[in-house]
């Protein structure tokens, strides 16, 4: 089916917002993913594109996106050779031009009705606004093991000491202004699942807040973190971005827009 004239006109203009996903072997999870965010984001008043980053899958993921159909809202590919979510998440964030950005992972775990309140907090001046599972008003879902839940618990009271008074850093759910996001990821230098952790440290740094706020988020199959596997690496990570942040010279990235902005734009 041709993409009707409405459709033209949105792929035509600047995007107002992009939105990277990053991919790892994702063949199963990424269709049912994309055809979600795509659908929520074509029901937005505004154009919308999703950037997909491969990150050196070994199954068909790539060619997902490269024969995604042509629709209201762009879907494009990014390739990364770098292993890391972090690494993907960069590549990602870097070939954004939008001025507002975000991230969330393939299997869509957050709801995403959870975009239209970060949307509408980015454009009445907050600079970063992430999902966080331990919002008070959060509804969670989780089926993970004891020994995984209390490795979570103890990596967060690590992180609270690099972003303070963040809750949540790893839900996989964050909006953020374009200009800060891309002058913040352009010194990320964690790959891994930290990755999040400086992130958020170095939009701290350029003198932003960080807004949790409350989502539904779903545990889906298919997780790759191990406590076993992953935990001795997490805490170098750590300690790493503690380093780096301690030598980081402080600067100040500008907001992409004077706020508030109307989202459909001024007559």
């Amino acid at each position: 089916m041709a993409p009707s004239r409405q459709g033209d006109e949105r792929t035509s203009r600047r995007p107002l917002l992009e939105i990277v996903v990053p991919a790892y072997n994702e063949e199963r999870r990424l269709p049912e993913g994309l055809m979600q965010l795509c659908a929520k984001l074509a029901r937005m008043p505004f154009p919308t594109a999703v950037i997909v980053v491969d990150n050196n899958s070994a199954d068909s993921t790539a060619e997902i996106v490269r024969t995604w159909p042509r629709g209201a809202v762009p879907v494009r590919l990014v390739e990364c050779a770098t292993p890391g979510k972090g690494a993907a998440v960069r590549a990602g964030l870097l070939e954004t031009r939008a001025p507002f950005v975000g991230f969330c992972d393939a299997d869509m775990a957050t709801e995403l009705k959870a975009i239209d309140v970060a949307f509408g907090l980015l454009l009445s001046g907050e600079r970063v606004v992430i999902g966080s599972r331990a919002h008070t008003f959060s509804d969670v879902e989780n089926r993970h093991s004891r020994v995984r839940e209390l490795g979570a618990v103890g990596f967060r009271a690590l992180a609270r000491v690099l972003v303070r008074g963040v809750s949540d850093t790893q839900c996989g759910f964050k909006f953020f202004d374009g200009v800060l996001a891309r002058e913040a990821v352009a010194g990320l230098r964690t790959p891994g699942f930290a990755f999040d952790v400086e992130l958020l440290a170095r939009c701290v740094a350029l003198g932003a807040s960080v807004l949790e706020i409350p989502v539904q988020w779903r545990d889906m199959p298919g997780s790759r973190f191990s406590p076993a596997r992953h935990s001795a690496g997490i805490l170098l990570e750590l300690a790493r971005i503690w380093l780096r942040l301690r030598s980081a010279p402080r600067a100040g990235a500008r907001p992409a827009w004077e706020q508030p902005l109307d989202p459909v734009g001024s007559p």
